[in-house]
């Protein structure tokens, strides 16, 4: 692919390094909509061609849709942002929303305007192809690859040639369900233990002479019955990575389960036949794939280093003094690189919601600090700015001050991560949307996010079981749900406890149900009695941990222990009492669990 065809809009832009799009999908997207909508093509069909392309189904309409901008390996470009913030605006609602899987979804576009959407991502090479359906999703990249200290090498490259393989492959038209690959920096920054394929990087020495490969771990992924990967062998070399992703591929193909949508996932097939003869099975058929693929058939690795060029900035917060709350913002939300003088800066967004006006803003302080031109987003619903020079901090706090993205609290518990809930999703039970934005607040009201004791903790929010907000690996998730007081329901949410995706990833234990408007008092009572019963080198994760597997000796010494002290705390009122428990966040109506029809699998 070139790149020949894409504009700049400033002279001091940098080009996108890859263009994903083509244009002739924007005019096949707006000829079937016209044949849908004349009766010619059925609502089956056009579902499935919609989610191919990238056009999700909105809450209980067939009139609108939501359009999931793919950005492989997270790798972000100020014009891109630019262009996204412009469709939004015209086409949208003025904001867009960074998913968990590093999408950028624009919700509420009337389904005749999708064509010009994607019409409009071609001229800045972004494309909505296989952000939806069946298909291999986005590949996503840690937003640290290339500049985290503990990384074997930059995995970047891998995930860009992953992508660019695999997008409209016809390998990748017609899966049995979606399939999801993870490449990772390291066991720290990612979760390469929780999708169907995930990849962290390795270098062995063999007759002297270092040899870069992978972890790579099958059939993990969260959802209504969750599972944590396999690794499928001690070291994969790297000539070995697309053969393996080819194998599995062809193998979930042929015995994934069409019929049982349900369970179609193929972390249901590693676990119904069990791992060791998936394993023999995936080897069998990479070494079919490797004696038969043709020579042309391998992954297009551009491992050429990023140009590294400190912006020329002039700010007029020169010789001024640094805007209060400088140390608490430094402290939260920077990561300092392997390479000498320079961060990564985590923009702290709510619930991943991010305002056109923003984007506009993002896209000239990105030009104006990052010395790569360039930004990612990252895991946990947040845009990463990297190769940011220290001694440019203060002057980029003051510049985000100035557009108000300064929030605190990145990367610690303060930023909890919240599914799209029922402002979009047919399947949603619950506003998790709004849940992760009311919790951010007031744990930021409160100034937990300076806790070092709290750092490492996470909090995350699914409006339903399906666990788009990934509740099942964070220290404190939730799944939304209702309860009923007589006649009059609720929204509640199961509540799990001790999840986490790093090497020791794990499952979290179901906890309890706590009623919506009750999950603001019950994390803080869980951590105050983590506070009196802490030891001195323990963080609330680790001590979380040591609940749920039973190895706890202070006064809570199990799950059930800490349920008997939040217990108090959930008892419904009557809608007499106190009326607002029985609203959702978010709405003046009363509660109901009605939902739409599913479209992660057509």
């Amino acid at each position: 692919m070139t790149i020949s065809n894409l504009k700049q809009t400033s002279p001091d832009s940098k080009l996108p390094r890859v263009n994903w799009a083509k244009i002739e999908e924007a005019d096949n997207f707006a000829k079937t909509v016209k044949l849908y909508r004349q009766g010619k093509i059925d609502h089956d069909n056009f579902r499935r061609f919609r989610l191919q392309h990238g056009a999700y189904g909105t809450r209980m309409t067939d009139d609108y849709a939501m359009v999931r901008i793919k950005i492989p390996a997270g790798e972000i470009y100020p014009t891109q942002l630019e262009k996204i913030a412009q469709l939004s605006e015209t086409f949208s609602i003025g904001s867009a929303h960074i998913s968990t899987r590093q999408n950028i979804q624009l919700h509420w576009v009337v389904l005749e305007d999708v064509s010009e959407i994607m019409r409009g991502l071609t001229e800045v090479g972004l494309t909505s192809r296989e952000a939806c359906g069946n298909t291999v999703r986005n590949v996503m990249c840690s937003p640290l690859a290339g500049v985290c200290s503990t990384e074997e090498f930059d995995v970047t490259p891998y995930a860009i040639a992953t992508a660019k393989f695999l997008l409209r492959n016809p390998l990748n038209q017609n899966l049995p369900r979606k399939f999801k690959f993870n490449f990772t920096c390291c066991e720290k920054h990612g979760m390469a233990r929780i999708v169907d394929v995930g990849l962290i990087p390795q270098i062995r020495e063999l007759d002297g002479k270092k040899q870069r490969g992978f972890k790579i771990f099958l059939g993990g992924g969260l959802g209504n019955k969750s599972f944590v990967g396999h690794q499928l062998e001690d070291f994969t070399p790297e000539d070995d990575v697309l053969y393996t992703s080819i194998a599995v591929l062809r193998i979930f193909d042929r015995m994934g389960d069409r019929k049982n949508m349900a369970r179609n996932r193929m972390r249901y097939l590693v676990d119904e036949m069990g791992w060791e003869k998936f394993q023999n099975l995936v080897l069998k058929e990479r070494a079919i794939v490797r004696a038969t693929q043709s020579v042309i058939v391998k992954l297009d690795v551009d491992d050429t280093p990023t140009e590294i060029k400190r912006p020329i900035t002039i700010s007029d917060t020169d010789g001024k003094p640094t805007p209060e709350g400088y140390s608490r913002w430094i402290k939260t939300s920077t990561f300092k690189q392997k390479q000498d003088g320079y961060n990564s800066v985590f923009i702290n967004l709510e619930a991943g919601d991010i305002t056109a006006n923003h984007l506009h803003a993002l896209a000239k302080i990105c030009r104006e600090f990052s010395a790569e031109g360039f930004a990612r987003n990252g895991f946990s619903q947040d845009i990463v700015f990297r190769w940011i020079q220290e001694s440019d901090l203060p002057r980029l706090y003051s510049r985000l001050i100035e557009v108000g993205l300064a929030n605190p609290g990145s990367l610690t518990m303060a930023s909890p991560i919240g599914c799209s809930g029922t402002t979009s999703c047919n399947l949603a039970l619950t506003n998790s949307h709004r849940l992760a934005k009311e919790i951010q607040r007031k744990f930021l009201e409160l100034k937990l996010d300076e806790d070092d004791d709290l750092r490492d903790s996470t909090i995350k929010i699914s409006g339903c079981p399906n666990s788009c907000g990934q509740h099942e690996i964070a220290t404190i998730g939730f799944y939304g749900g209702g309860g009923r007081v007589g006649k009059d329901m609720y929204p509640l949410y199961q509540m799990s406890l001790g999840g986490r995706s790093d090497g020791d990833a794990m499952l979290g234990v179901n906890c309890m149900r706590v009623p919506a408007k009750r999950i603001i008092p019950v994390i803080l009572k869980i951590i105050e009695s983590f506070k009196k019963n802490k030891k001195s080198e323990d963080t609330l994760s680790s001590w979380i941990n040591r609940i749920v597997r039973g190895n706890e000796n202070s006064e809570i010494k199990s799950v059930n222990d800490l349920k008997q002290i939040l217990s108090p705390h959930i008892v419904p009122p009557t809608k007499e009492e106190d009326a607002d428990f029985y609203l959702d966040y978010g709405s003046d109506k009363n509660y109901h669990t009605i939902t739409g029809k599913g479209e992660c699998a057509a």
